[in-house]
């Protein structure tokens, strides 16, 4: 179990440890029976205005989209920040604070921000926003990876809206996300004590499992772990369902059952996938960073609807949404009276 430092790769360093011992200021709870975290990716960095009509662009649009999802049933929103004009992918704080301030004034839905931002910009551009903004929870990209966008430019040519859209899609043939080693530690130990922020890890491939086990081996990782199966990216394992089941078992051999492990589909798959992971006892994500469609060649009209679908696919097997207080208890989290926003 990963609660003894040095299973797998040696032994852990006190120094570190004490960092994020000092952190760990609310402990989790079992997640109650037949329970599942909804997670809703309101924007993502992956899809253009050209893309699909209704991806959010203003701060406005954010934080109505993020609020109906949540009365759809997502407990969490995960957030990227897009300028307000044209749509590109941004890592403005200030951008940030008001869909965040939007959002909580309205709902008490967990808030997630990204820490992976979108391909060009810098790993202290992309934390910054962390550490101004101190939310409950934060994404942890767990490699630096090829990830793919410029497959899409054929199926938009010559429809653009704006001009940076295909050079900025292009870009991702020859510019790698960048999750370093020693940038994943930084989280862990400086920024989790700083903000007293959780982690949702995100794997897109086997590898970064046992990349997180490292870490976990150093006593670097609270439980309960809560982590993503980033499944059908381009770079990252592919969308086939005996992946899920794939990922679940290396999760399982690797942490046994501290973790809170759920799936997210990236384009069409997205359904069939998180479907996959829910009868396997996974949490599910949804939302237009994943996927622009609700349906075979019918583009989701708002997040809300695939918050909508998901809810129902889970009523059918008998599984129901957490609420956001459910959230917060199981996965451990501060709570909203202690973000700076």
């Amino acid at each position: 179990m990963v609660s003894t430092p040095g299973r797998l790769f040696g032994d852990a360093d006190p120094r570190l440890m004490d960092n994020v011992q000092s952190a760990q200021l609310q402990k989790a709870t079992m997640r109650p029976t037949g329970k599942v975290i909804v997670t809703c990716a309101v924007t993502g960095s992956a899809h253009t205005p050209t893309m699909n009509n209704d991806i959010p662009m203003t701060i406005d649009e954010h934080v109505e989209q993020s609020v109906a999802a949540a009365a759809a049933g997502a407990a969490v929103i995960h957030l990227h920040a897009r300028n307000p004009q044209d749509g590109r992918p941004v890592s403005d704080v200030g951008i940030f604070r008001d869909y965040c301030r939007g959002i909580k004034d309205r709902c008490d839905a967990v808030i997630s921000i990204t820490t992976g931002g979108a391909t060009g910009q810098t790993v202290d551009e992309r934390l910054r926003v962390i550490k101004e903004l101190k939310p409950e929870l934060a994404t942890c990209n767990l490699g630096t990876m090829n990830y793919g966008l410029f497959q899409m430019i054929p199926r938009y040519e010559g429809r653009w809206k704006y001009d940076w859209e295909e050079p900025y899609l292009a870009s991702t043939k020859h510019e790698p996300f960048v999750s370093r080693f020693a940038d994943i530690e930084y989280m862990l130990t400086t920024l989790a004590a700083e903000t007293g922020c959780r982690f949702e890890f995100e794997a897109y491939d086997i590898g970064h499992l046992y990349t997180l086990a490292f870490f976990a081996d150093q006593g670097l990782v609270p439980t309960p772990i809560f982590m993503q199966f980033v499944i059908g990216t381009l770079g990252g394992i592919g969308a086939d369902v005996e992946n899920v089941f794939h990922m679940k078992e290396a999760a399982t051999r690797l942490f046994g059952h501290e973790i809170e492990w759920g799936i997210l589909g990236g384009g069409r798959s997205q359904f069939d996938l998180i479907t996959a992971g829910a009868t396997l006892g996974g949490n599910v994500r949804v939302g237009l960073e994943d996927s622009i469609y609700l349906r075979r060649g019918k583009l989701a009209e708002s997040n809300a609807d695939q918050v909508e679908k998901i809810v129902r696919i889970l009523d059918e097997l008998s599984r129901t949404p957490m609420t956001s207080e459910e959230t917060r208890e199981v996965l451990g989290l501060k709570g909203l009276n202690q973000v700076a926003f």
